[in-house]
C-alpha cells in the first residue's frame, strides 16, 4: 500500500516535503527541447511516492515541437486495465531503447519460480509446465522508434545500421518513408536499409566509457562499438553494471603488478579491473562478515584462468601475514595448471576441471589459510586427443625438463616415443618452454611444502601412464582375442607400479569370471583389452590428480584463526560446441547452464522479486530463462541424465538405443531436437549443440574391474594402495570379480553440482564475463560476431538494463541508521531508524532518482553508498584527529613537567661536578709552584710590611684619637675573618645531593601512584557492589509487589466469599425468625457460640427441651442464629487479621527502604525478604486454620437446613 500526501494530512513527513520542493524545482528547471526520455514507471506500492519525472504514455517528440510553435495539445488519460498498461510500457520502452520485441533479451521471465535456492535437495517437479518460446505478435508490427526519427532528422544524429555485409557502422538519416529509409553512412555512401535495422548511436562525449550503463542508448551495436574502441586502446576491462567484461587481449598488457594493486588498495583509482573486483569482495566481507565468491566464467580460451591469478595475485597482496601462506596459494596455480591443463582446438592452456579456490581470512582480514575443491576432471584426455591437441602439460614437461637421473630412474624417453603424446601430431606450444615450466613446477612442490619422495612418487606413476600407453597386443585367433607383446613396455610399466610384468599381462588380456564356486578366465577382444589399458592409464592419473589436491589443502590447512570468512573464486571450464562432441563436452555445457542459472537469479530474479516484495516503485526487466534446458537435463524420471542412467544399467544397452530413447521421450521439450542415428541437438542458453551419443554408455559406466582393484591393492607402490584402498570403501558390499566399483559419471557429476551450487547460493557473488575477441587467439583482432554472441548468451544487455534502473546496493532500516546516524547535525529528529534514515539523506541532499524506500529496506542506486561511506570515514578521522591531539596535549604537559624536574636535577649534579673538578684542578697549581718563586713572595711581602709600617707610624699620631675606634673596628674584622673561615672549613659533601636521596623520591612518587591506582580500583569495585545492591534491592521490590498482590487477591476472595455467606445466613435468618417471632428476642434456649467461644465470653446457658425427633423448629431457629453469629465472628476476624498483615508487611517495605538496620541491642536486624518469608507462613498457618472452622460453620449450617436442597446455598459454590 503506498501512502499518499492529501490535504487532510496534519503533518507531511520529511522526506515528503523534500521529494516534493525537488519535485517542483525540476519542472521549473525542465528544457523545452530534449530528446525522448525513459518510459514512466508504475505507481510505487512503497510507503514513500517517487519523486521520478515521466512522461505521458503518448509522448512524441513532434508534439513537443509542436508546443515549441505555439500551439497547446490536451490530453485526456484513458482509461487502461493493467496488461494493457503493461504492455504499452514494454512497447515504449522497446522504442526508447531502440530493441526489437522478442530478440536478444525479450524471452518472457518463467512464472512460478521460486525464491528459495534450487540446491538444498533434489525434488521432483510436478504441475504445469509453462512454455518460454516467443508468441508470435498477430497485430500489425510497426516501426520501433519511428515517433524519434524526425528528431534524429532535426538534429542531424547518427545512427546504426547494418549494411549488406552483416556488420554495423555509423550513418545519418537523410530521409525515411514506409518501412525504409536512406542513411548515408560516414563513408558517404548512401544505403537504403529497413527502419527496423535502425538504432539510435551515442553523443561521441560517451564515447569508450567505463560502464555501459553511461550509454544514453543501450543497443548491442553501441555495446559492441563501445568494448571495440577499449579493446583497441588495450583497455580490456568494462562494466556492465555489478558485472565486469574481460576481453582477452592474447597479449601481455601492462596493467597489472605492485604499483596497481597499491592503487586500488589506497582507493585512488576506480576504473574496471579484476582488482577492483576483488577490492570490492574483500570489503564486503569485512564490513558484512558474510562470505564471498567470485564466479569467473566465459567460452573457453576467453582467459578465466588468468582472470582468477590476477584475483588470487590481488587478495593475497591485500590479506598477506607473516605466515607466507598467500604466497603458498599463488603457487598452487602452477602446479594445478600443470596437472590440470592442456592444449585444446581453441585454447592453448584450457583447464580441464573445475577448481573452487575458497581463501579464508581471520579477523583481521589476513589470510589463514585455503581449501581447493575440484569437480568434473576430463580422464579421458589421458588417453585419446584430437588431432592439433596435447595432453596434459606435466607429460611433456616431465619429458622436457627431469633431470638425467631421473630420466635413468624413470627410464623416461622423449615425448614423441609415446603413444598416448605422440597421436596428436603436436608436442609444443609456440613460445613455451616445457623444460623451464618443469623447473618452476619443482619449486613450486618445495614452497607448497610436498616432500622429495611423495613428488618421485608422482613423477613414477606418470611415467607408468606413459609406458602402459606403448603397451601392444597381438591378435592370437579368429575371434579378435590378444595376448600382451612382452616388450619394454610392459616391463617399465610394472617395475613402477611395484607388480610383475606376467601379473600386469594377466589383467590386461583376460578377465576373471565368477561361476558358482570356479573362477573362468575369460580372454579380451582387442577393443576390450585396449579399453582396460586405458582404464588402468585414466585410473592412476585421475586419482593422482586427486591426491594432489589433498596434499595441497593439508599444506594450506586453516589454523585456529580460522573465523568462518572467505573469498571463493571459481574458475570453471567455459561453454564448448566443436565439430565432434561428446559425453565430456556434454558434462561441461550443463554445468555452464547451472551457472548461468546462479547469475539469472542473483542479477534478475531475486533482485526484482526483492524489488517487489518490498513495495518499491519496479519495471519488470525481461530476459532469457535457461529453466527448460535444465530441466531437459535433470529432470526426473525422464531427464537427459536419468534416461542415461537407466540405459547405463541394461547390459545390452547401446549408443543407439539410448538415442531412440532420448528422441522418444524429450521429443516434447523445445529444447531438444532428434537427428538421424545417434545424434540429437540441445539449444543451450550458449546456441544450439550437436552431440554425437557414441561412447555416452561407457563413458557414463566407467567400469573398473575388481580383479584390476586386487592387482592395484598388491602392488608396492604406496600410492596405488592407496588408491585401491579408497576404490574398495566406495563400494557398499565386498567385491565380486564382475562387479564395477564406480557409480556413473553423470550422476556423481551432477551431485558435484548440486554441491558447488549450494555453497555459492551462501555466498555474495561478485561475476566477471570472460570474452573471447577472436577464434584465432591473435592480439587486436575483433570479431563482431562472435563477440555478440558471447554478449548474448551471457545477458549483458538485460544486466545494463537492470543495473541502470535498479538499487545494487541495499540496506535495511536499521542498517543504514545505524551506520550513518552519527553524521546527522540536527539531533532533534525522531529516534526511530525511518526517520533517521530519511534526515540523512535530507542532510546531503540525495537526488530522489538515486534512491528508494521501501517497506524494510532503503535501496541506493549505484555509488550512492560510497559518498556516505566517504563523508562517514573523513567525520571518523576527524574525530581520531581530536582524540590525537588531546593526547598529544596531555603527553606534551607531561613532559614539560617531567624535562623541569630533570633540569633542577641536573644543575645539582653538574654544580657539584664543578666543584669537585676546581678543588682538584686547585691542589694541582698549588703543588707546581717552585721554591724560587716562594723566595720571592717571601721578599715581596717583607717589603710590603716595611711599607706598610712607615705609612702606619706617619699616621699613628693622627690616628691617636680613633684608637679606640680603630680597635673595635679590629676586632670586629677578626671575628668577621674567624667566621668565614669557618664557613670555608664546612665540607662540600654536605651540598651535594645523594643518589640515594633521588632514588628515595622517585620510590615515593611511584609509591603514590601505587596507591592512586588502587584507590581508584577500590572505588570501581565499591561502585559495582552499590550497583549490585541496588540491583538486588529492585528484584526484592519486585517479588515483595508479587507477593502483596497474591495476599490482596486471596483476601479479597475470602472477602467475598463471606460477604456471600453473610447475605445468604441473614436472609435465611429472617425467614425462620418469622415464625418465631417471640424467641429470638430473648433465646430461652442459652447456648455458647462461637463467637464468644473464641473470644472467652461463656454464654447463658438455659435447660433445654429435648425432642424425640431432635428436629423442632425451636431447635432449628437457636441453631440458625448460633451460626449466624459465627459468621459474622469470623468475618470480623478476617477483616482485623487483614488490617494486622497490611501492617506487618508496610513496616517491612519501609524497613527495606530505609536499609538494613541494627537494633538497639546492637544486633543486625534480619533481611526483609526473611521477614517477609516469615510473614508468609504465618499468614498460610492463619488461613488454614480460619479456612477448618469455616468448614465447620458451613456443616453446621447445613445440618440446620438440610432439607431445603431447593435453594442453592452458597457454599456450594466453587471458590
Amino acid at each position: 500500500m503506498m501512502l499518499s500526501a492529501s490535504p487532510n494530512t496534519l503533518a507531511k513527513s520529511s522526506l515528503e516535503e523534500m521529494l516534493e520542493s525537488l519535485r517542483q524545482k525540476d519542472e521549473c528547471d525542465r528544457p523545452k527541447d530534449m530528446p525522448p526520455a525513459l518510459p514512466s514507471r508504475p505507481n510505487s506500492r512503497a510507503r514513500l511516492p517517487s519523486a521520478r519525472r515521466s512522461l505521458p504514455a503518448k509522448f512524441n517528440v513532434s508534439s513537443v515541437m509542436e508546443d515549441q510553435n505555439g500551439s497547446v495539445a490536451s490530453a485526456t488519460p484513458a482509461v487502461e486495465t493493467e496488461p494493457e498498461r503493461k504492455e504499452e510500457v514494454g512497447k515504449r520502452k522497446e522504442k526508447d531503447l531502440g530493441v526489437k520485441r522478442n530478440s536478444f533479451g525479450s524471452k518472457k521471465m518463467r512464472t512460478g519460480l521460486k525464491s528459495e535456492s534450487p540446491y538444498a535437495e533434489e525434488k521432483e517437479e510436478e504441475g504445469v509446465k509453462i512454455s518460454t518460446a516467443p508468441v508470435e505478435n498477430t497485430e500489425e508490427h510497426k516501426p520501433e522508434w519511428n515517433n524519434n526519427i524526425e528528431y534524429f532528422i532535426k538534429k542531424k544524429l547518427r545512427v546504426w545500421c547494418r549494411v549488406a555485409n552483416g556488420q554495423w557502422q555509423l550513418g545519418k538519416i537523410q530521409s525515411t518513408s514506409a518501412d525504409s529509409s536512406l542513411v548515408m553512412l560516414s563513408t558517404a555512401n548512401v544505403v537504403k536499409v529497413s527502419t527496423e535495422e535502425l538504432f539510435p548511436a551515442n553523443p561521441d562525449i560517451l564515447e569508450s566509457v567505463e560502464d555501459l550503463i553511461q550509454l544514453s542508448y543501450l543497443n548491442e551495436p553501441s555495446v559492441l562499438y563501445n568494448l571495440r574502441v577499449r579493446y583497441s586502446q588495450d583497455v580490456i576491462y568494462s562494466k556492465a553494471g555489478p558485472v565486469l567484461i574481460a576481453v582477452n587481449p592474447f597479449k601481455n598488457v601492462e596493467i597489472y603488478g605492485n604499483d596497481f594493486i597499491s592503487a586500488y588498495q589506497k582507493k585512488a583509482v576506480d576504473a574496471p579491473h579484476v582488482y577492483a573486483v576483488a577490492d570490492a569482495a574483500y570489503d564486503e566481507m569485512m564490513r558484512e562478515e558474510k562470505n564471498q565468491s567470485i564466479i569467473i566464467s566465459g567460452e573457453s580460451g576467453a582467459g578465466k584462468t588468468e582472470t582468477a591469478k590476477f584475483a588470487m595475485q590481488y587478495l593475497a597482496a591485500l590479506g598477506g601475514g607473516s605466515c607466507g601462506v598467500e604466497y603458498e596459494i599463488i603457487k598452487t596455480t602452477c602446479i594445478l595448471e600443470a596437472f590440470g591443463n592442456a592444449k585444446t582446438s581453441r585454447n592453448a592452456n584450457s583447464s580441464r576441471f573445475g577448481k573452487l579456490t575458497e581463501i579464508h581470512f581471520s579477523a583481521m582480514g589476513k589470510i589463514c589459510g585455503a581449501k581447493l575443491e575440484t569437480f568434473s576432471f576430463d580422464q579421458s584426455r589421458v588417453v585419446q586427443l584430437f588431432n592439433g591437441e596435447r595432453s596434459y602439460h606435466i607429460f611433456y614437461e616431465l619429458c622436457a625438463g627431469a633431470s638425467p637421473i631421473l630420466k635413468e630412474r624413470l627410464k623416461l624417453k622423449t615425448a614423441s616415443e609415446y603413444t598416448y603424446l605422440s597421436q596428436s601430431d603436436c608436442l609444443t606450444i609456440d613460445g613455451v618452454d616445457d623444460a623451464q615450466k618443469f623447473h618452476k613446477l619443482l619449486e613450486a612442490f618445495d614452497i607448497v611444502q610436498i616432500p622429495k619422495d611423495h613428488q618421485e612418487r608422482a613423477f613414477a606413476l606418470l611415467a607408468a601412464v606413459l609406458w602402459l600407453g606403448n603397451v601392444s597386443f597381438r591378435v592370437t585367433d579368429n575371434e579378435n582375442h590378444v595376448e600382451v607383446v612382452a616388450d619394454e613396455a610392459v616391463t617399465n610399466a610394472a617395475m613402477l607400479i611395484g607388480c610383475k610384468s606376467e601379473d600386469l599381462m594377466v589383467v590386461l588380456s583376460t578377465r576373471k569370471l565368477q561361476a558358482g564356486t570356479d573362477c573362468i578366465a575369460k580372454k579380451l577382444t582387442l577393443r576390450q583389452a585396449t579399453d582396460m589399458r586405458d582404464a588402468i592409464a585414466k585410473f592412476i592419473y585421475a586419482n593422482l590428480f586427486d591426491w594432489l589436491v589433498e596434499q595441497i589443502n593439508i599444506a594450506l590447512e586453516v589454523g585456529k584463526s580460522r573465523t568462518g570468512r572467505s573469498i571463493s573464486i571459481l574458475d570453471i571450464y567455459g561453454f564448448e560446441s566443436f565439430k565432434n562432441n561428446s559425453f565430456e563436452q556434454f558434462c561441461i555445457n550443463y554445468a555452464n547452464e547451472r551457472l548461468q542459472q546462479h547469475f539469472n537469479r542473483h542479477l534478475f530474479k531475486l533482485e526484482q522479486e526483492e524489488y517487489e516484495e518490498d513495495g518499491i516503485d519496479w519495471t519488470k526487466v525481461e530476459f532469457v530463462d535457461n529453466q527448460e534446458c535444465l530441466d531437459l537435463i535433470e529432470k526426473k524420471p525422464i531427464g537427459l541424465l536419468s534416461l542415461l542412467d537407466e540405459e547405463s544399467n541394461f547390459p545390452k544397452a547401446t549408443d543407439l538405443t539410448f538415442a531412440n530413447k532420448l528422441k522418444q521421450h524429450l521429443k516434447t521439450n523445445s529444447c531438444f531436437k532428434g537427428e538421424r542415428g545417434r545424434a540429437f541437438r540441445v539449444n543451450h542458453y550458449a546456441g544450439e549443440v550437436l552431440y554425437d551419443t557414441n561412447g555416452f554408455l561407457e563413458k557414463n559406466r566407467d567400469p573398473l574391474p575388481a580383479d584390476l582393484i586386487n592387482l592395484l591393492s598388491s602392488c608396492d607402490c604406496q600410492l596405488l594402495k592407496l588408491f585401491s584402498t579408497k576404490m574398495r570403501g566406495k563400494s557398499q558390499k565386498p567385491l565380486m570379480l564382475s562387479e564395477s566399483t564406480n557409480q556413473t559419471v553423470g550422476t556423481k557429476f551432477k551431485c558435484q553440482l548440486f554441491k558447488l551450487m549450494n555453497k555459492l547460493e551462501n555466498t555474495s557473488p561478485h561475476f566477471i564475463r570472460c570474452i573471447k575477441p577472436n577464434s584465432k587467439q591473435l592480439p587486436r583482432v575483433y570479431e563482431e560476431d562472435l563477440v555478440l554472441q558471447q554478449l548474448r548468451c551471457c545477458g549483458v544487455l538485460e544486466v545494463v538494463r537492470i543495473s541502470r534502473s535498479g538499487y545494487p546496493t541495499r540496506l535495511t532500516h536499521q542498517e543504514f541508521a545505524g551506520r550513518y546516524g552519527f553524521l546527522l547535525s540536527d539531533k532533534n529528529v525522531s529516534e526511530d531508524p525511518l526517520s533517521v534514515s530519511i534526515a540523512v539523506l535530507k542532510q546531503y541532499d540525495v537526488h530522489p532518482e538515486m534512491y528508494q524506500v521501501g517497506y524494510t529496506k532503503l535501496y541506493l542506486r549505484t555509488g550512492q553508498i560510497g559518498i556516505f561511506e566517504d563523508r562517514r570515514k573523513k567525520v571518523l578521522q576527524g574525530i581520531v584527529g581530536l582524540q590525537k591531539h588531546f593526547r598529544c596535549h596531555l603527553s606534551r604537559k607531561y613532559f614539560q613537567n617531567m624535562r623541569a624536574v630533570a633540569l633542577v636535577l641536573q644543575s645539582y649534579v653538574r654544580g657539584e661536578i664543578s666543584r669537585r673538578v676546581f678543588d682538584t684542578e686547585a691542589k694541582i697549581h698549588a703543588d707546581t709552584v717552585s721554591e724560587a718563586s716562594t723566595d720571592e713572595v717571601t721578599a715581596v711581602i717583607h717589603l710590603q710590611s716595611a711599607v706598610r709600617g712607615w705609612l702606619a707610624r706617619n699616621r699613628f699620631n693622627s690616628m691617636q684619637r680613633q684608637k679606640e675606634l680603630l680597635n673595635v673596628t679590629t676586632k670586629s674584622k677578626k671575628k668577621a675573618g674567624r667566621r668565614i673561615s669557618e664557613d670555608k672549613d664546612i665540607p662540600l659533601e654536605q651540598f651535594q645531593v645523594q643518589p640515594t636521596t633521588v632514588s628515595d623520591l622517585q620510590k615515593r612518587v611511584l609509591k603514590s601512584e601505587a596507591a592512586l591506582a588502587q584507590k581508584e580500583e577500590e572505588n570501581t569495585a565499591l561502585r559495582d557492589q552499590l550497583r549490585q545492591f541496588e540491583e538486588r534491592w529492585s528484584e526484592y521490590e519486585v517479588k515483595m509487589k508479587s507477593m502483596e498482590d497474591t495476599w490482596q487477591k486471596q483476601m479479597s476472595s475470602l472477602q467475598m466469599s463471606l460477604a456471600a455467606a453473610r447475605k445468604s445466613l441473614a436472609t435465611e435468618s429472617i425467614t425462620g425468625q418469622a415464625g418465631g417471632r417471640q424467641d429470638t428476642s430473648i433465646s430461652p434456649f442459652g447456648y455458647d457460640s462461637e463467637d464468644t467461644m473464641s473470644t472467652g465470653t461463656p454464654g447463658v446457658r438455659t435447660p433445654t427441651t429435648k425432642f424425640t425427633n431432635g428436629n423442632t423448629p425451636e431447635l432449628r431457629i437457636r441453631e440458625l442464629n448460633g451460626s449466624l453469629n459465627a459468621v459474622n465472628h469470623l468475618a470480623r476476624e478476617f477483616d482485623q487479621r487483614r488490617l494486622n498483615f497490611d501492617e506487618d508487611a508496610r513496616a517491612i517495605v519501609e524497613v527495606k527502604l530505609g536499609g538494613p538496620q541494627a537494633t538497639p541491642n546492637g544486633q543486625q536486624q534480619q533481611h526483609p525478604e526473611d521477614e517477609f518469608r516469615r510473614l508468609k507462613q504465618r499468614f498460610e498457618t492463619w488461613k488454614k486454620d480460619y479456612k477448618a472452622r469455616l468448614r465447620d460453620t458451613k456443616a453446621r449450617l447445613h445440618r440446620v437446613d438440610g432439607d431445603k436442597g431447593r435453594h442453592r446455598k452458597w457454599w456450594g459454590k466453587r471458590g
